[in-house]
C-alpha cells in the first residue's frame, strides 16, 4: 500500500496542539451549547439558510451502506433526513458489520451495490478503485470538498490523480476518557502524561477498587489503535510511514518496543476490566458503557472521540462533568496523535448518488451531524458551535487547527486482509498477544507473515 503525500508530513505540531486544547477540558468544561437545526422545505434545489444546491429526486431510491450501529448510526439517519427533505429522495442506510470490504466486495460483484458507502480504510479505497469499483467525484462534490476541506483531507480520498472519496467522518484516535468519579475515590488529582505514570495512575486505580482499564479486545481494530499510538511516540512518524507502507518489516526492533511497552499494561490482569480474558470478550460499545456506568465501572477507557455518542446514547453520565478525557501518555519523546476517519464514496452512476456526495461535502451535513454528538468533522467552514459539548467542540478545533500535519491510522492504509478484516491479520495477532502478551517474537512473526501476505497480493 503506497502512503499519500499527506502521511508523511510532521506529526509534531498536531501533538502539541492537541494536547494544548485537550488541557483546557480538564478543568471541567460540560456541556456546550446546542445549535439548533434550522428545518427546510422538502421540496429540492437550494432551501433558505442552505449553503449547498440540489437536484429534485422524487421517486428515487438510494441506498448507503456503513459500519455504523446504535447510536452512531442513528445520529447520521438525522443527515439522511434532511437529504430526502431537501431532494425527495428516499434513503436506505445498510450496515455493512465490520468487514466492511467484503460486504461490499460481494455485493458490488452481484451487480446490487449500495449507491453510496463509507470506507474505515484508505486502503480499501484505493484497491476498490484499482478494480474499477468507484465513480469519481462530480464538478458539483468536488466544488463542495474544494471549499470545505484542506489538501490532506482531500489527498486521503484521491488515488492516481482521480478525487473519489470525501472523508466527511473523522476521528482522533488518541485520547483517554476517565470516569471521574474513580479518579476522585482514588485521590488522583492529576491525569498521567506519560506511559509509565499511566500504568503507575491504572495501578493505583485497581488498588483503590476500581477497574482501572476497559479494553474493547473482541473489536479488534481498538487493539490496533493501542499499538498505534504507542508506536507512533515511540518510533517517530519517518518509521510510523515505513511501517505503514510496509517498507520496514514487523519483525523490526522497533515494533519489539511497541508490543513489549503494551505488554507492560496487557500483561497484568489486575489492571484490565474483566481480566485479559474478559476484555477479549468485550466489543466496543460494551467497553465504553461499563466504563460510565453499572455498580463497579472502570475507571478509563482508551478510544476516540466517537467514544462520546456511546455515552450520550447508553449511559446517564455527562460528558465534560462525569466523562473528561485526556491526550494518549506519551510513551516515547511526543504524546501521539494518530487520526482516523470514513470517506464517503460513490458507487453507481447517476445524479442520485453525486447530489448525496456533494451533500456530504457540504458544511450543512457536516452541522446536522456534529449537533447530534459523538463525531467530529474535518470540514473546515463548518460552524463549530453547533458542536453538541464543549469537549468534542475543543477535540474538533484542535483537529482543525493541526492542518495536514497528523498521521492516519496505519491498519486503515493497510490492505484489508491485514488492517481491517475480523479474524485475520493483525486484528486476530493483536488479539492474541492481548491474550498471551509474553509471545512478543512469536506476534512479531505473525505480524510480518500476514502483512507480507497480504502487501503482495493487494
Amino acid at each position: 500500500m503506497r502512503s499519500t503525500a499527506r502521511t508523511r508530513r510532521s506529526a509534531q505540531a498536531a501533538a502539541a496542539v492537541v494536547s494544548a486544547a485537550l488541557a483546557l477540558t480538564l478543568t471541567g468544561c460540560g456541556s456546550g451549547d446546542k445549535k439548533s437545526d434550522d428545518t427546510t422545505e422538502s421540496s429540492g434545489g437550494k432551501e433558505s439558510g442552505a449553503t449547498v444546491q440540489l437536484p429534485k429526486l422524487d421517486g428515487q431510491t438510494l441506498e448507503v451502506a456503513a459500519v455504523w450501529t446504535g447510536p452512531e448510526q442513528k445520529n447520521f439517519t438525522k443527515v439522511l433526513d434532511e437529504f430526502e427533505k431537501r431532494t425527495g429522495a428516499k434513503v436506505n442506510f445498510v450496515p455493512t458489520g465490520n468487514n466492511t470490504s467484503t460486504f461490499l466486495g460481494t455485493k458490488i460483484e452481484g451487480g446490487k451495490p449500495p449507491d453510496v458507502a463509507f470506507l474505515p480504510q484508505v486502503g480499501v479505497l484505493h484497491q476498490f478503485a484499482d478494480k474499477g469499483w468507484l465513480k469519481p467525484l462530480g464538478a458539483d462534490a468536488q466544488a463542495q470538498l474544494d471549499k470545505n476541506f484542506s489538501t490532506g483531507w482531500k489527498d486521503l480520498g484521491a488515488y492516481k490523480g482521480k478525487q473519489y472519496g470525501a472523508y466527511v467522518k473523522a476521528a482522533n484516535k488518541s485520547l483517554v476518557w476517565y470516569n471521574t468519579q474513580a479518579f476522585d475515590a482514588a485521590g488522583i488529582t492529576r491525569t498521567p502524561k506519560t506511559w509509565k505514570d499511566f500504568v503507575a495512575t491504572a495501578q493505583t486505580l485497581s488498588d483503590a477498587g476500581s477497574p482501572a482499564v476497559s479494553i474493547g479486545g473482541a473489536d479488534g481494530w481498538t487493539l490496533t489503535d493501542w499499538f498505534e499510538n504507542i508506536y507512533l511516540s515511540q518510533a517517530g512518524p519517518e518509521k510510523y510511514d515505513q511501517l505503514a507502507a510496509h517498507k520496514i518489516k514487523w519483525t523490526d526492533p522497533s515494533v519489539k518496543e511497541a508490543l513489549t511497552t503494551l505488554a507492560q499494561l496487557w500483561g497484568k490482569d489486575d489492571l484490565i476490566a474483566g481480566g485479559r480474558s474478559g476484555a477479549l470478550q468485550t466489543e466496543f460499545p460494551k467497553s465504553v458503557t461499563q466504563t460510565f456506568s453499572g455498580d463497579t465501572p472502570a475507571a478509563m477507557v482508551f478510544e476516540g472521540d466517537f467514544v462520546t455518542a456511546n455515552i450520550n446514547a447508553d449511559t446517564k453520565a455527562k460528558v465534560g462533568t462525569d466523562a473528561k478525557v485526556f491526550p494518549f501518555p506519551a510513551a516515547g519523546a511526543k504524546a501521539p496523535v494518530v487520526s482516523g476517519g470514513d470517506v464517503a464514496v460513490a458507487l453507481k452512476g447517476g445524479a442520485g448518488a453525486q447530489a448525496l456526495m456533494t451533500f456530504l461535502a457540504s458544511t450543512d451535513a457536516a452541522e446536522i451531524w456534529a449537533a447530534q454528538g459523538g463525531v467530529i468533522s474535518p470540514n473546515k467552514a463548518m460552524d463549530t458551535a453547533t458542536y453538541k459539548d464543549a469537549v468534542t467542540r475543543d477535540i474538533a478545533k484542535a483537529l482543525l487547527a493541526a492542518g495536514d500535519d497528523f498521521r492516519f491510522d496505519m491498519s486503515d492504509q493497510a490492505p484489508a486482509a491485514f488492517g481491517g478484516t475480523q479474524g485475520v491479520g493483525e486484528w486476530k495477532d493483536l488479539q492474541d498477544f492481548l491474550k498471551n502478551p509474553k509471545d512478543v517474537a512469536g506476534t512479531q512473526r505473525k505480524l510480518e507473515a500476514d502483512a507480507a501476505k497480504a502487501y503482495k497480493n493487494s
